[in-house]
């Protein structure tokens, strides 16, 4: 039976956790907060359970028997084939964390990082293995949202890519490579290019946040569910994506010249964002409207699931 050391026991940790324990894999978790590594096996437990109520696992106390807590960083690490980490955003911390890792860690091992944002190449150059080490960036969270992002530095050997590809689509996540290194992978700079465009329309008050929100969740959002933005427009028109550029690429170039520098995300505009939301999402509900957020994405796998989702 396979092994995963999962290295930080927060709500990403947790995530991966589930996602190898739901497989088959025997997990090792660990954190040097020993603390939060309990709290972050019972809420493993805890969502398993939930999983298990939407009908999206079966026997959850069978999968949570395989989700160990580890004292030590070599305990957690022995005999595991897989490795991953999740350390803040930190590049000096994520230095010294892969040397550990480099070190203790069996010759055979993928070291995988959750970053998402550093290029693997700013924390792994230092390491005398080196060609084993990659992003595997997640969205949160990874056993809701199976798309992982897989990011090798220049010197990261393309059968590690491989091998660690082969393993994520086996533990049932929907890896996706970053051919080049680029900071913020795929997700982040996609998703920042909305949210820049989102932050200079309430800053010049062309629409509330309630109705920006809107705007995606009950119109973009439901086709982004199930198809790309790409995919999108190649249906949107007679022609494919070609008819498509040729009918709007005028339209949206008008719209690029006006999206110039991005405001910084402080001051006025903060105020308003804030001012906005807690208007409509009290801060003491934040955590609620969080639990209920996961039980609507479970709903969607579960619908997703029974629909017998292709990739077209």
């Amino acid at each position: 039976m396979s092994t995963v050391a999962i290295v930080g026991a927060g709500l990403i940790g947790q995530g991966w956790a589930i996602v190898f324990a739901r497989a088959g894999w025997q997990v090792r978790l660990y954190d040097v907060d020993a603390g939060r590594l309990q709290a972050g096996r019972d809420l493993v437990v805890q969502q398993l359970h939930a999983l298990q109520a939407h009908g999206l696992l079966d026997d959850a106390a069978a999968i949570s028997a395989r989700v160990h807590t580890t004292a030590t960083l070599e305990a957690a690490l022995s005999g595991a084939s897989y490795v991953q980490e999740n350390s803040p955003e930190d590049v000096a911390l994520k230095r010294d964390l892969f040397s550990k890792l480099d070190a203790l860690s069996g010759p055979d091992a993928v070291l995988a990082s959750s970053t998402s944002s550093i290029p693997a190449s700013r924390f792994t150059e230092h390491l005398a293995h080196r060609e084993r080490c990659l992003v595997a960036h997640p969205v949160n969270p990874p056993y809701l949202v199976p798309v992982v992002e897989i990011s090798g530095a220049p010197w990261t050997s393309p059968q590690v890519v491989a091998r660690a590809r082969d393993i994520l689509a086996s533990v049932g996540q929907r890896p996706v490579e970053v051919r080049k290194e680029v900071e913020g992978f795929i997700l982040n700079r996609l998703q920042g290019a909305l949210l820049q465009e989102a932050m200079r329309l309430v800053q010049d008050g062309v629409a509330s946040v309630e109705d920006i929100d809107t705007t995606v969740k009950d119109g973009l959002g439901l086709r982004w569910s199930f198809m790309g933005p790409l995919e999108t427009i190649d249906l949107n028109a007679p022609g494919g994506i070609a008819d498509y550029c040729a009918r709007y690429g005028p339209m949206y170039a008008s719209i690029g010249a006006t999206q110039s520098a991005c405001p910084p995300w402080a001051g006025e505009l903060l105020e308003t964002l804030s001012r906005e939301r807690r208007a409509l999402l009290d801060e003491k509900d934040l955590a609620a409207r969080r639990f209920w957020r996961d039980e609507q994405l479970m709903r969607l796998m579960r619908h997703k699931q029974e629909g017998g989702e292709t990739n077209g």
